[in-house]
């Protein structure tokens, strides 16, 4: 599996890049407009990301706008919804209009933060990621 991690958080992106490469190779972003740059170079490269984690507060861009921006890629090179990345955004904002936000966007999965191990390897096997 090819991942994406966007975290400017430094602790956290040690975390999730280190649990998260137990699954492949899994590249890190610090913001939003570095995530959309690596997602737009990888379809480029014929080698596009099969799970993208945003967070959603991250300097530059947000993982709002890094998500429209993943989607808006995928659009202009009319990649069917079955073959689109599967995005979970990782972030500390539980609230009900953060959440709804973020699935109006396109995201596929909100994982609450501090991020839960157990909870998020159930997210990936749900979507058939392991």
């Amino acid at each position: 599996m090819k991942i994406l991690l966007a975290e400017d958080d430094f602790a956290t992106r040690k975390f999730m890049a280190g649990f998260l490469s137990k699954y492949g190779e899994c590249d890190v972003t610090v913001d939003g407009m570095e995530a959309v740059d690596a997602y737009m170079m990888a379809l480029e490269d014929g080698e596009p990301y099969d799970l993208v984690c945003l967070d959603i507060m991250m300097p530059v861009m947000d993982g709002y706008q890094a998500l429209v921006g993943i989607r808006n890629l995928e659009k202009e090179r009319q990649i069917p919804q079955e073959k689109a990345a599967k995005v979970i955004m990782t972030t500390a904002l539980n609230d009900e209009s953060n959440v709804k936000m973020a699935f109006e966007l396109g995201c596929t999965v909100y994982s609450g933060k501090p991020v839960d191990q157990d909870r998020f390897e159930q997210a990936m096997k749900k979507l058939g990621l392991i």
